[in-house]
């Protein structure tokens, strides 16, 4: 028998939630059994699979040891690593990092120790903000996400509070986001509001767009301003009212204006030649509009956070064209 006891960071959440993070080689079926059988309560009482933790509380586990493992082999990596981290902004509850292109937000078979939340969790293991041996079901974790070969601000929690609030505000569209980027062609209006709907192909990671509804496909809704307008390319900024995959690149391809250097939703061959190697488009600023300033992250309602024009790759490119 073992007993866990709940931490900060592991309160809040559901019990099965908890048990699939905390008890990795314990199977989900199984896990739903043994809370039915009372193999599993909590402060020695029977419980349900949707208890919601809090802090302090005892799980008691009457279960073999073999579902429990060993601690995870990257463990030591975190202390071996040099976090790059181009850092925005940072308090004791979140981190607002400029991404560059190129780098992978999350882990992937192909980049070894180069993706964002690595280094995020190192640079945290580092200072003494986060010590993985000793979280039980919790680590840092990114809020939201940014294309491999597409710069700008990602927020970062370092505890699940923190990570719980900043997610139910941009679901709640309460944090906006503002991107840079470059098209081709000339804007039929100086502003506009574009609505239509799109649809995720996770087979070849490509997005569909249409301008009517269809079974499954999702609204999308994309704000842009014009900026500038050089040698039949207009630099926009761009504000997601939605946040869909690919949805800058995918709707802006729809309605004729494929971004500048993007092979994807475009054809850029001529665009390489010009030194464009990535889609240009960076999200340069986030701004924190909440519904009420309660929570642990209200001392963020009215605020943003914002690049300077030459942490912008293609912006001074984009200038220097006659």
């Amino acid at each position: 028998m073992r007993i866990l006891t709940v931490q900060r960071n592991d309160a809040g959440q559901r019990l099965d939630k908890f048990l699939s993070k905390a008890v990795k080689g314990l199977p989900a079926s199984m896990m739903y059994k043994y809370i039915r059988l009372k193999k599993i309560k909590v402060n020695r009482a029977r419980t349900e699979p949707s208890y919601m933790l809090a802090e302090g509380d005892e799980i008691h586990l009457f279960i073999r040891d073999e579902f429990f493992g060993s601690p995870e082999a990257d463990v030591d990596a975190l202390y071996r690593i040099v976090p790059k981290l181009g850092i925005v902004y940072e308090d004791e509850n979140i981190l607002l990092l400029n991404k560059r292109q190129g780098v992978l937000v999350h882990e992937d078979a192909t980049a070894g120790e180069n993706t964002l939340i690595l280094h995020v969790k190192a640079y945290l293991a580092q200072k003494g903000e986060y010590d993985p041996r000793a979280e039980q079901s919790f680590a840092p974790a990114l809020c939201n996400r940014i294309d491999r070969n597409t710069g700008g601000i990602v927020i970062a929690a370092k505890n699940a509070e923190a990570l719980r609030e900043m997610n139910e505000k941009i679901r709640n569209d309460e944090v906006r986001k503002f991107y840079y980027c470059v098209v081709h062609g000339h804007m039929p209006k100086p502003a506009d509001t574009l609505r239509a709907y799109l649809k995720k192909n996770s087979a070849d990671n490509l997005v569909s767009v249409s301008d009517t509804k269809k079974d499954g496909w999702k609204e999308i809704i994309t704000k842009y301003r014009l900026i500038d307008e050089r040698d039949g390319l207009s630099l926009l900024e761009v504000e997601l009212v939605t946040g869909r995959t690919h949805q800058i690149r995918a709707h802006m391809a729809h309605i004729g204006h494929p971004l500048l250097g993007d092979g994807k939703y475009g054809v850029n061959r001529r665009d390489r030649e010009r030194g464009y190697r990535y889609q240009a488009l960076y999200a340069y600023r986030v701004e924190f509009r909440f519904a009420n300033g309660n929570g642990l992250l209200g001392y963020l309602n009215g605020r943003s956070a914002e690049l300077p024009e030459d942490a912008v790759w293609f912006l001074k490119k984009f200038r220097k064209i006659p």
